[in-house]
C-alpha cells in the first residue's frame, strides 16, 4: 500500500502542474463516468462494447430519466502507473462521479486510493483478487466474484474425486498469488496437500514455460489447479499439449477466471484444453440474453472490425453491461449538489493527496450502488457487502471446440447435478457419483488417481530379514539383477498398503546384511537400522517392543500378541477307581446324603400315617424297607401323599444323576487323555531344565529376566530344529520346552500337530508389526 500511495503522489506531481480544468461544456444533466480497460486484451475489447451498449439500452428504455451517463474511456494498456494515471486525469480533468474498472487486480490497489481521497466509487467488474476486499478501500466495489468463493467449490471437487495432492500453477501476480491462501484453508479441510507450486513469471517465455511443464511431469501428482490469465493459461495449454500432459492420467482445472471467458478464446486453444473441468459463474438462459447476444456482436464488429468474431458471450460482457446498469439506476436516485466537487485547502507547495478535488456526491452513491438489487442480464444482480454475492456456481467439462455441463455447487448444498427454476439444487451430494460423466484427457471417461510413479526421485528404502518360517517373510536375490526379492504375509500387507495410498510410492527392498551392519543378526540390530537411516522402513515379523519405541515408531499390529511355549505332551494311563472320576467326592457326599435322608422323610411319614408294614418296633425289615424303597413288593405300597411327592423329587434327582454320570464315564473311557510334560515355565527353571528360543529373537533376554541360567537356554533357527530339540526332551542337546511367540507356535503346531501342545500365553506382547523413523 505504501508504493501505492508513492505512485499517486509521483503522479499528482505531474497533473498539479500541467492539468487544466474542464469546466466547459458540461450540461447539468450529464453524469461524468470514467471507464479504464485495457483496450489492447481480449477482456478489455468486449467489455468496451458491452459498457457502450448498457449506456444506449438504458436511456431507450428510460427516455424521461434526468441524468445521462457520459463515458469517457481510457486505456491502460495493461500497465499500472498507466491506469493510475487515466484515474488522476478523469478526475482532474472531467470531474467523474464514478469509474468502472480497472481491469486488473493490481490496478485496482492504486485507483481504490484515489478512489478514498477523492470519495469516488470505484465499481470493477474484473479484478477478482481478494486482496482488494478491505476495510481500508471503502469505495472500492467489486461486481465480479471474489478469487476466494470458488476454492471451496475446487475443494468440493477434490474430495469428491478422492485426490490427496495438488498442484496449483498461477500467474506472479497480485492476481494469482491472491488466491492462494485461501486454497490451502480450503484444501486442508478435507485433508488435502500442495506438495509444489508452480509459479509462472510473467516475463516467461515459451522455452521457461516448457522447461517448468516438464519438472512437473517428473513428479508423481497429477492434479494441477490453474489460475491465470487468459492470455497466459493459453500458452499454458498449447505447451502442455505439447509436452505430453494432455493425455490420460492428468487432471487440469481452471479457475472461474478462465472459466468465464472461455467461450471467447482461440479454438485452437480450446483443442488443447479438453478433457479440463473448470469452475464458472452461472448464467441461467433468457429471452432477453439471446436478444441481446445478437445486438452485442453486431456492435462488437462495429468496434473491432479485424477481430474475428465472438462465438458465445461470457460472463465477463454481463457483468459490464448490468454494472452500467447498476450505476444508471444509482445516478438517478441521488440528489446531486450543486458544488459537486470540493478542493480540499492545502498547504503552500502541498503535494499530497488533499490536492485532489473531493466529490460530494461520492457517499451517497456508493450507498446506491450497493444497495442495487435487480434481476440482470447475469442473473441476480447483488453487490451487497460491496461485492458481488453468488448463488451457485457451475462445473464445467471442456470438450472439443466448446464445454459441457457437469453440474452445479453452491455454499449450501456444495455439488449437485441439477438446479430447479429456482435456483437451488434440487439433488445434493458430496460425491462424484451425482456429476454427469467427465471426458478427461486423452479422451478417458475413467476417474484419473491424481498421481503416478514419478519419472525421477529416491525411493523407499525397505528393510527386509528373513524369517525362520517363511510364511511370513522370505528372502532371496534375483540372478539377473542382483535385486532383492521379497515375499511371505509381511510383504503381502505391506504392498497391499502401498496400493491403497493415495499417491505414488516408489520402494526398493534391501536385504539385512549381518556383514555390512556389523550386526549380531538380531531382530534390535535389524530395527536399529531404520534409527541409522540406513533403512526408511523396516518389514517383518518384528514385535513391538518398549526398547525399540525409544528410537523408532510402530504400525499397529497385524498379529496377534502373546509369548507361549512348546512342550511334548504324554498319555494318561486310566487306573481301577476310573469308575469314580464322573463325579467329584463333594457330589458323591452329596448323593449318598440326600439318599439317606429322603429314606428318613419317607419312613417317618408313612409310619404316622399307619402304614401297617411299618408298625410295631424298628426292625431289620422296617430298615430293609427304609433303604430299599425302590423296591417294594406289590403290596408294599407307599399311603401316604407326601411319601409320594417326596419319592418323585428324589427320582427326578436320581435320574439327573445318572445321566451325567453316564456321558461323563463314556468320555472318559472312549477320549485318550494326553497331558503336558512342562505346565509352569517357572517350575521348569527350578528344576534346572533347558529352554529353546529362535535365535536373534527378544526371548532369550525374557528367559533371563525369569531366571534361567544362559547355559540352560538354546538356541535354534528352523522348525525343523525346534522338533529334533523337542523330541529329545531336555537329553543329547534336546530342551524340555521351547518359548516363541505365539504366531510362529501355530505355524509350528499346523505342522506337527502330534505329540506337542501350546502351554500359556506367559507373557504378553504387542504383536508384529512394521518399524519407522520417528
Amino acid at each position: 500500500m505504501a508504493r501505492a500511495n508513492q505512485y499517486v503522489l509521483f503522479l499528482l506531481l505531474i497533473f498539479n502542474s500541467t492539468a487544466a480544468q474542464n469546466t466547459t461544456g458540461s450540461s447539468s444533466n450529464e453524469f461524468h463516468v470514467g471507464v479504464i480497460l485495457d483496450l489492447g486484451s481480449l477482456v478489455g475489447k468486449v467489455a468496451r462494447t458491452s459498457v457502450s451498449l448498457a449506456v444506449k439500452d438504458f436511456y431507450a428504455a428510460c427516455q424521461n430519466c434526468s441524468r445521462k451517463l457520459v463515458l469517457h474511456v481510457r486505456d491502460s494498456a495493461g500497465n499500472d502507473v498507466q491506469a493510475a494515471s487515466a484515474a488522476i486525469e478523469l478526475l482532474e480533468n472531467y470531474k467523474v462521479q464514478a469509474i468502472i474498472g480497472p481491469q486488473k487486480s493490481s490496478e485496482a490497489a492504486f485507483i481504490s486510493e484515489l478512489g478514498n481521497t477523492a470519495r469516488v466509487p470505484i465499481v470493477s467488474f474484473t479484478a477478482t483478487s481478494p486482496s482488494t476486499t478491505s476495510d481500508v478501500m471503502p469505495y472500492f466495489v467489486r461486481a465480479t466474484l471474489n478469487s476466494s468463493v470458488q476454492v471451496d467449490s475446487i475443494a468440493s471437487l477434490i474430495k469428491a474425486y478422492g485426490w490427496r495432492e495438488v498442484v496449483p500453477v498461477y500467474d506472479d501476480t497480485d492476481y494469482g498469488r491472491g488466491i492462494l491462501p485461501h486454497l490451502i484453508d480450503a484444501l486442508q479441510q478435507i485433508d488435502a496437500r500442495i506438495p509444489y507450486r508452480s509459479v509462472i513469471s510473467m516475463a516467461a517465455t515459451s522455452e521457461n514455460i516448457i522447461q517448468e511443464l516438464y519438472k512437473l511431469r517428473t513428479m508423481q501428482t497429477r492434479v494441477f489447479i490453474v489460475h491465470m490469465s487468459s492470455t497466459r493459461a493459453s500458452l499454458l495449454f498449447t505447451k502442455a499439449k505439447e509436452a505430453g500432459m494432455m493425455k490420460q492420467g492428468y487432471v487440469w482445472i481452471i479457475t472461474n477466471g478462465l472459466a468465464n471467458i472461455i467461450d471467447s478464446l482461440n479454438p485452437s486453444v480450446i483443442e488443447a484444453m479438453n478433457g479440463v473441468i473448470g469452475v464458472r459463474f452461472h448464467v441461467p438462459r433468457s429471452k432477453e440474453l439471446d436478444s441481446f447476444s445478437i445486438r452485442w456482436n453486431k456492435m462488437y464488429h462495429q468496434d473491432n472490425p479485424n477481430e474475428s468474431p465472438v462465438n458465445k458471450l461470457s460472463v465477463v460482457e454481463l457483468w459490464g453491461y448490468d454494472t452500467v446498469w447498476a450505476l444508471a439506476l444509482a445516478a438517478e436516485k441521488i440528489r446531486v449538489l450543486s458544488n459537486k466537487n470540493n478542493r480540499l485547502q492545502s498547504a503552500k507547495n502541498s503535494t499530497c493527496l488533499e490536492s485532489l478535488a473531493v466529490s460530494t456526491n461520492g457517499p451517497q452513491l456508493l450507498t446506491e450502488i450497493v444497495q442495487s438489487k435487480f434481476r440482470g442480464l447475469s442473473g441476480n444482480f447483488d453487490v451487497t457487502d460491496r461485492q458481488l454475492q453468488v448463488s451457485a456456481l457451475q462445473i464445467i467439462n471442456v470438450v472439443g471446440r466448446s464445454w459441457r455441463h457437469i453440474g452445479f455447487w453452491s455454499l449450501e448444498n456444495r455439488l449437485s447435478r441439477k438446479l430447479n427454476q429456482n435456483g437451488s439444487e434440487i439433488t445434493r451430494s458430496t460425491s462424484m457419483l451425482n456429476l454427469n460423466p467427465v471426458i478427461w484427457p486423452g479422451e478417458s471417461t475413467e476417474i484419473p488417481r491424481g498421481w503416478e510413479l514419478p519419472a525421477s526421485g529416491n525411493k523407499l528404502r525397505v528393510g527386509v530379514h528373513t524369517s525362520a518360517y517363511p510364511e511370513f517373510i522370505r528372502t532371496s536375490k534375483d540372478p539377473a539383477t542382483s535385486a532383492t526379492r521379497a515375499s511371505g504375509l509381511s510383504i503381502d500387507i505391506f504392498e497391499e498398503a502401498a496400493k491403497k495410498l493415495p499417491f505414488a510410492l516408489s520402494y526398493e527392498y534391501e536385504a539385512f546384511d549381518t556383514v555390512d551392519t556389523q550386526s549380531t543378526g538380531s531382530y534390535n540390530d535389524f530395527v536399529y537400522q531404520v534409527y541409522l537411516q540406513r533403512y526408511d522402513i523396516a518389514i517383518g515379523d518384528i514385535t513391538i517392543r518398549y526398547n525399540r519405541t525409544l528410537y523408532v515408531d510402530f504400525t499397529v499390529p497385524y498379529t496377534e500378541s502373546g509369548v507361549a511355549m512348546i512342550v511334548p505332551v504324554k498319555e494318561k494311563v486310566n487306573n481301577m477307581w476310573i469308575f469314580s472320576k464322573p463325579l467329584s467326592k463333594g457330589m458323591w457326599f452329596g448323593s449318598i446324603m440326600f439318599f439317606i435322608y429322603t429314606a428318613l422323610v419317607v419312613w417317618l411319614l408313612e409310619r404316622l400315617n399307619g402304614n401297617g408294614y411299618l408298625h410295631g418296633p424298628f426292625s431289620l425289615k422296617q430298615l430293609g424297607i427304609l433303604m430299599f424303597f425302590s423296591i417294594f413288593e406289590e403290596k408294599e405300597k407307599l399311603e401316604c401323599f407326601l411319601s409320594r411327592i417326596v419319592l418323585l423329587v428324589w427320582m427326578f434327582v436320581l435320574l439327573v444323576l445318572a445321566s451325567s454320570y453316564t456321558a461323563s464315564f463314556a468320555s472318559m473311557l472312549t477320549v485318550q487323555k494326553l497331558s503336558p510334560t512342562v505346565t509352569d515355565i517357572h517350575e521348569l527353571q527350578k528344576q534346572g531344565g533347558y529352554v529353546g528360543f529362535h535365535r536373534g529373537s527378544y526371548i532369550e533376554g525374557l528367559l533371563e529376566d525369569i531366571g534361567f541360567d544362559r547355559s540352560r537356554i538354546r538356541a535354534y533357527d528352523t522348525p525343523e530344529d525346534f522338533h529334533s530339540a523337542l523330541s529329545k526332551e531336555g537329553k543329547y542337546g534336546g530342551v524340555a520346552a521351547l518359548v516363541l511367540e505365539v504366531p510362529y507356535i501355530k505355524l509350528f503346531l499346523a505342522k506337527y500337530c502330534k505329540g506337542y501342545t501350546m502351554v500359556g500365553p506367559i507373557y504378553k506382547s504387542a504383536g508384529f508389526a512394521f518399524a519407522l523413523p520417528k
